[in-house]
């Protein structure tokens, strides 16, 4: 009966293990499948008078071939792969809304600036006049349609975030039920394969999206942490993220774990990786930022050629008005934690000084800080102000009174390119005369002319005349008849700037030339065509941390392409990264098919030779009888 049992065992253990084999054959290309084994072991033995006879072999457990490390590192790195693979398709698609060329923002505001040739050459040429307000309509035109495209495609990507939560959220039940009934068949001695490979599937599925921790229990079942220390999942009750709206700017979206159905905001900061994080990083951080910069552009442009039109005198003799509809003030938008009752407005004071940020001013006792939060710097005021400036900017207090520790935001670029438009629709309303004319003398040697005049500034003394004599040693004396004369050096080609007119010479002086500056004479406006040329000249104005007001654009799109190329280069590197960790958790997890070509051979013979061995027990027991019975 001993070697009956001992070909039985044999027969059947073997047939496990080629089913086994035939089971991880079958899984072969199961994304998420660990190959699995047959542990053998010894049934034992029984004691003759003369010693020991083994009683065959028994199947002890199928286990799974798999490394808890490695299987965690693929999903860390295949965490950080997709949220940077995520950030970066969502920064092509924002760099397609920056073209160069004719198309592009920076070919618009060249145009626009320098339509003001044919002004300066023909002051009353009405069709000069009208291809200025349609190259400004057109400027204008191309800033509406891009800040268009960069809300619909934060749009996209909002809707984007919310379909990646519910997926979050079906995931997290579906491993509430997996843990279930790991925990069901958990009471048995051998472990459920299939399930843990699941189970590994799933958090594998859920890292792609957020980045978590888990924490395995006895039992077999896992608990699952997201942002930190939030449980998404307690053994089998799972818990949900929301998409909400952000308390203080209800334009962005801001994420939340609820519990119990409380809910309590996540910080972007907390996600880790995963595509929730690259897609909440992207809004929050690239979206805004160039945002910003286009809205800088957008509000620095109109405003700097605002205050030039309105230096000008048009057509019909009135001082220029606005040649943009100039931006509304930004209004502050409070934290919904605020005590007290303080509204804040910011508005343009100087182009020239703007940053490309968003503000939050900050209430203490006695003082007030304006945190530039692009790069956290901070300027404090003592209280009590009505104004203060940072950046080009006058933040107002424009009612009620702030208590400390509140808190309001100010977006002062987030709806300047958005609202964009050409105030002047006549082109007799094109201020392109200059309030001031200068009069070479009729001595003089002829060695220096006129480049150009007009003013720079609105300053009360604009027209009050001034009389320039050159001496021998090429300085030249400016009186203007009330103050003392003053003596000044002259250099060919710099500005002479004066009440608030800029004045520039070219050639050689020659002692005794004269030019007397003072107010253009009535109806002289029709030839003449200073502010024009003041207007042509702010393409060269430093406008942009530095950059001339015609090449914003360059500066613009230099921000765009450099975080394109960073999420690029990070996209690469990550997914390297991810690629190496889930190579090596492959390598010990994966099925090889000629690895399980020999062992199907390997086990098929020994089943075989356990078949033949049960039969050779069977005939000798069988002649055992026959010998017994007779």
């Amino acid at each position: 009966m001993s070697a009956l049992n001992i070909g039985a065992r044999a027969l059947t253990t073997n047939l496990a293990a080629l089913q086994v084999i035939g089971h991880n054959i079958a899984n072969a290309n199961t994304v998420g499948y660990s190959r699995q084994n047959v542990q053998l072991t010894t049934a034992g033995a029984q004691a003759f008078g003369n010693g020991y006879i083994g009683k065959g072999v028994d199947m002890a457990t199928v286990e799974r071939s798999h490394s808890a490390y490695l299987t965690r590192e693929a999903q860390l790195t295949g965490s950080v792969a997709a949220a940077d693979a995520v950030r970066y398709s969502r920064l092509q698609a924002l760099e397609s809304a920056f073209p160069l060329g004719a198309g592009g923002l920076g070919s618009a505001l060249n145009d626009t600036l320098n339509a003001w040739a044919d002004v300066a050459s023909s002051p009353s040429n009405l069709t000069a006049r009208v291809v200025v307000i349609a190259k400004g309509e057109e400027f204008a035109s191309r800033l509406r349609n891009t800040a268009g495209q960069l809300d619909a495609l934060a749009r996209s990507t909002q809707q984007q975030v919310e379909g990646s939560v519910n997926v979050i959220n079906g995931l997290a039940q579906d491993l509430a039920r997996v843990n279930q009934k790991i925990v069901e068949s958990a009471g048995g001695e051998h472990t459920p394969n299939d399930l843990f490979d699941q189970r590994d599937q799933l958090l594998g599925e859920i890292n792609k999206h957020i980045q978590t921790s888990t924490i395995f229990d006895k039992d077999g079942s896992v608990s699952v942490f997201v942002a930190g220390s939030q449980p998404l999942l307690l053994g089998q009750r799972a818990n949900q993220l929301a998409v909400t709206r952000d308390a203080t700017d209800n334009s962005r979206i801001a994420l939340a774990f609820v519990q119990g159905g409380v809910s309590t905001p996540l910080a972007d900061n907390t996600l880790g990786g995963g595509e929730l994080s690259g897609l909440m990083n992207f809004l929050n951080k690239d979206m805004v930022a160039v945002q910003n910069l286009l809205g800088r552009m957008a509000l620095a442009s109109a405003t700097t050629v605002n205050n030039q039109h309105a230096l000008g005198i048009d057509l019909q003799g009135n001082p220029g008005q606005d040649f943009f509809i100039p931006p509304a003030a930004a209004v502050g938008m409070a934290d919904p934690a605020n005590t007290g009752t303080a509204s804040v407005s910011a508005s343009v004071n100087d182009p020239a000084a703007l940053m490309a940020s968003d503000y939050e001013l900050r209430f203490s006792a006695g003082s007030v800080s304006v945190v530039r939060l692009s790069d956290g710097d901070s300027t404090s005021f003592a209280m009590p102000p009505t104004a203060f400036d940072k950046d080009g900017l006058t933040f107002n207090i424009d009612a009620g009174t702030a208590a400390a520790g509140d808190r309001i935001l100010v977006r002062p670029f987030e709806a300047a390119a958005r609202n964009m438009q050409v105030a002047i629709g006549s082109p007799d309303r094109l201020a392109a005369a200059s309030p001031v004319m200068v009069t070479p003398g009729v001595n003089n040697a002829g060695g220096l002319s006129v480049e150009s005049l007009y003013a720079v500034s609105g300053s009360a003394n604009l027209t009050d005349p001034v009389t320039l004599t050159f001496q021998a040693d090429g300085t030249y004396v400016a009186d203007d008849g009330v103050n003392p004369p003053a003596t000044y050096n002259f250099a060919p080609g710099q500005p002479i700037v004066i009440n608030g007119w800029s004045l520039t010479l070219r050639g050689s002086p020659s002692a005794g030339d004269t030019f007397a500056i003072g107010a253009a004479p009535p109806g002289s406006t029709a030839q003449n065509a200073g502010n024009a040329s003041a207007v042509l000249a702010l393409r060269d104005r430093p406008t942009f941390e530095g950059v001339a007001l015609a090449d914003g654009y360059v500066s613009l799109f230099s921000e765009v392409g450099t975080r394109v190329q960073g999420a690029k280069f990070a996209t690469e590197f990550s997914s390297q990264i991810a690629t190496t960790a889930e190579t090596a958790r492959t390598n010990v997890s994966g099925v090889n098919l000629d690895e399980e070509a020999a062992r199907l051979l390997q086990y098929q013979q020994a089943y075989q030779a356990s078949a033949k061995f049960l039969q050779v027990a069977q005939s000798t027991f069988d002649s055992l009888l026959a010998t017994v019975g007779r």
